[in-house]
């Protein structure tokens, strides 16, 4: 399969630096991640995560951008979810969907990859419901069935968003919330290439070198009206717009990626809460 939406556990790689101290983290401090030099081969495969599900899973469960910022923002954006059923769209391995069920929530998720939700079953146990479900395809679960749906930085994995957000629109009750994620538009444009049409929906490749082996990633950008255009067509409502700080605890834990951070912040992906209209 050359493309696996619907996989990445609230995780995924940095983008390309920006100048300034609102940039993300420097490749250099994320040396896995490295990029496409060329373009990718017709046949060439790409976001195959059965391929290093292990590695991918060990890397994320402490990183940065993930255990300390993308996870954090998630949780703290969904608020009190005591009681409420939640949907994990690209749940990965399963991390936030432990942390939601840590406060409360009654929680499911799906994936595209049967290795990624193996280890979601071994995090979570049998009694969570995990299916195997492709984001822009149908999902299996019935109308009305969610409080909210999160999906965190899954969505910039396909470059159409029309069925994607039908389908989350469709499992959630009305007045249900989806609560996500994606790659922020301006460090995007900032990271591409010279003379690359910020106004363009485009395609970005990287690759991720874990367990000793190079993998293909690859992602739409789109601008933000682009982002915002398709929420408010899909019939949500946009409740917030975040570009959050990096959860408690992060300054101590990477004292290096803040030594010229003075205000503790940068810009790496874009949140968002929704509102099923």
């Amino acid at each position: 399969m050359s493309n696996r939406p619907g996989t990445t556990g609230g995780t995924a790689a940095p983008e390309s630096p920006a100048e300034g101290a609102d940039a993300p983290p420097d490749r250099g401090e994320e040396s896995w991640v490295s990029p496409v030099e060329a373009p990718p081969g017709p046949g060439e495969r790409a976001n195959d995560y059965d391929s290093f599900a292990e590695a991918y899973a060990a890397e994320n469960e402490t990183s940065l951008l993930n255990a300390y910022y993308a996870r954090p923002a998630i949780v703290d954006l969904a608020g009190d979810v005591a009681g409420r059923r939640i949907l994990d769209a690209g749940c990965g391995d399963g991390p936030l969907a432990e942390a939601l069920r840590e406060r409360g929530a009654v929680v499911a998720g799906f994936d595209s990859s049967a290795g990624m939700l193996a280890l979601a079953r071994r995090r979570l146990g049998d009694d969570v419901v995990l299916e195997r479900a492709e984001l822009g395809g149908p999902l299996p679960f019935p109308d009305a069935g969610f409080d909210d749906v999160v999906a965190s930085l899954v969505l910039h994995y396909l470059e159409d968003w029309t069925t994607a957000l039908a389908e989350l629109r469709r499992v959630l009750r009305p007045g249900g919330r989806l609560i996500g994620s994606v790659h922020h538009p301006f460090v995007s444009h900032l990271s591409a290439p010279p003379g690359t049409d910020y106004f363009a929906t485009r395609p970005t490749s990287q690759w991720w070198e874990l367990g000793g082996t190079k993998h293909l990633m690859t992602f739409w950008d789109r601008p933000l009206h682009a982002i915002t255009d398709a929420f408010t067509a899909a019939g949500f409502r946009i409740d917030v717009i975040s570009e959050p700080a990096p959860g408690p605890g992060t300054r101590e834990r990477f004292p290096e990626v803040f030594a010229q951070r003075e205000s503790g912040r940068f810009l790496c992906f874009l949140f968002f809460v929704l509102t099923k209209t």
